[in-house]
């Protein structure tokens, strides 16, 4: 008879103290969310942590208290999104409820790469419920992925061998000169998906913008025409809801008609914008996004679900799978068992080792519904709208750009200095607010001046919270 096995595996051997550390991890997490709004938005991790970090890879465990008390210490210094005055990049603050879809999520340790269970149909439901969201239609496919970058791969390898056809799978794009087309003001990730698919980042050609910031239809037209004319093929638009430095919105519904007459795919990076389409009020501004092809976008921002967390929906189904489906023999389907289920989600995008993602954004649906996203949405963009007059107000200070949506985009002035003083003056009392711990605004460059770039996409910023930015920014200059 064999002996029964005992010990030497991961489970913990006093189940009881197991739960206590865990209960006591839990608390100082709430502890931390509970007071987001207060004391420093930014602060250093100290040189004895860092330290403290810096040690030979363990060979004998330490057990769970050793890793409770590791990660509680962590817990001051994050990059400070979750405080209502982290204004520095578009960085959404995560909730409070999110904590208990991730503990769910851990338990179960799910691989969403396919087979079936019940997590899929959990991601099924979300992806259903961002359909309606954005206006595609029932068909349509999607994946939930890391973030906007992700998605944007998944989106125009899609877009890459609908031009080039299945054979670009296997032999590569050989003699195929394909370009595409975006606004200068897109974000950089259009770029490296060029990169990673093989068409290289020179392919992506950048259109001139209008004094909104919006890209010129017309300079696109022009462009496409002198590609045409030098043997090149055109093959994908991509449109940006919500542009990274201001938050300017191209002219979607142009751009799809454009896409359509020249037989284009039409993209649109839609990473923090597209979340607009939750608000009666901003909807309007992102006409033509459900008439994209494709879409990306980020739940871990305007929709504050936890990082890491976004989405891509792809108008055809048949060219989403086409364009990634080959299992092997060891993931070969069945209509029974564990190796049941449809749309395996490893046959619409690069993984097979997939989290369980979904749960947090399903829990965030569920929690808040989505009309209370579009109200904090529309909230945040009247608060750059309130901090814009706060600008315009001063005579300290000037507007680099419009108001768009939710971010703010402006300089200090200071009489005698030059453009290189200017410049030095604002950076450094962007440093200054960041070290200070009193706000967390970046900078940016708009038509070649150095920005102090004000993003709002926090649903704890109030209006005093902007007041206490910018008496501060005007104490500095006029120290």
């Amino acid at each position: 008879m064999a002996a029964k096995e005992t010990g030497g595996g991961l489970d913990p051997e006093d189940w009881d103290s197991f739960r206590a550390e865990a209960h006591a991890m839990l608390e100082a997490a709430i502890e931390q969310m509970q007071g987001a709004r207060d004391g420093r938005v930014w602060t250093p991790l100290p040189e004895t942590q860092k330290a403290a970090l810096d040690t030979p890879m363990p060979r004998e465990g330490q057990g769970i208290a050793a890793v409770r008390q590791g990660c509680e210490a962590l817990l001051p210094y994050g990059v400070g999104n979750t405080h209502p005055r982290f204004f520095g990049w578009v960085h959404g603050t995560g909730t409070p409820g999110n904590m208990i879809a991730e503990i769910a999520a851990a338990a179960m340790n799910a691989n969403l790469g396919g087979r079936d269970h019940g997590a899929n149909y959990v991601e099924r439901q979300v992806i259903a419920w961002c359909r309606e969201m954005m206006g595609f239609p029932d068909a349509a496919s999607g994946l939930i992925v890391s973030g906007t970058s992700m998605a944007t791969i998944v989106a125009l390898k899609a877009a890459r061998d609908s031009a080039l056809g299945g054979a670009a799978r296997t032999a590569g794009i050989g003699a195929a000169q394909l370009v595409g087309y975006c606004s200068r003001e897109t974000h950089a990730c259009v770029a490296r998906a060029f990169d990673l698919l093989g068409l290289g980042s020179d392919a992506l050609r950048l259109v001139p913008v209008d004094a909104a910031f919006r890209m010129r239809t017309d300079a696109l037209c022009a462009a496409m025409a002198k590609d045409r004319a030098a043997g090149l093929q055109p093959f994908v638009i991509v449109g940006t809801a919500g542009t990274v430095n201001m938050g300017a919105i191209d002219p979607l519904d142009r751009l799809a008609e454009i896409a359509g007459e020249e037989s284009l795919w039409f993209h649109v990076d839609g990473a923090f914008g597209a979340m607009g389409m939750t608000s009666p009020r901003l909807r309007p501004l992102l006409r033509g996004l459900e008439r994209a092809d494709s879409l990306a976008f980020d739940f871990h921002k305007w929709m504050h679900v936890n990082y890491d967390a976004g989405c891509v929906l792809i108008r055809s189904e048949e060219d989403h799978r086409r364009a990634f489906a080959a299992r092997p023999d060891y993931l070969e389907g069945a209509t029974r068992g564990i190796a049941a289920g449809d749309r395996w989600a490893v046959d619409y995008g690069p993984e097979l080792s997939r989290g369980f993602r979904a749960l947090k954004v399903w829990a965030s649906f569920v929690e808040h519904g989505v009309d209370r996203f579009g109200a904090l949405v529309e909230r945040n963009c009247a608060q750059a709208a309130y901090l814009g007059r706060l600008v315009e107000a001063a005579p300290e200070a000037e507007l680099l750009a419009p108001v768009a949506l939710n971010i703010c985009c402006f300089r200090v002035l200071r009489a005698g200095d030059d453009e290189a003083a200017l410049e030095a003056l604002n950076a450094e009392i962007v440093l200054r607010l960041q070290e200070a711990g009193i706000a967390a605004p970046s900078t940016t460059r708009i038509n070649g001046q150095l920005a102090i770039r004000v993003n709002i996409t926090n649903h704890r910023t109030s209006e005093r919270d902007l007041d206490l930015l910018f008496e501060a920014i005007l104490r500095e200059v006029r120290a």
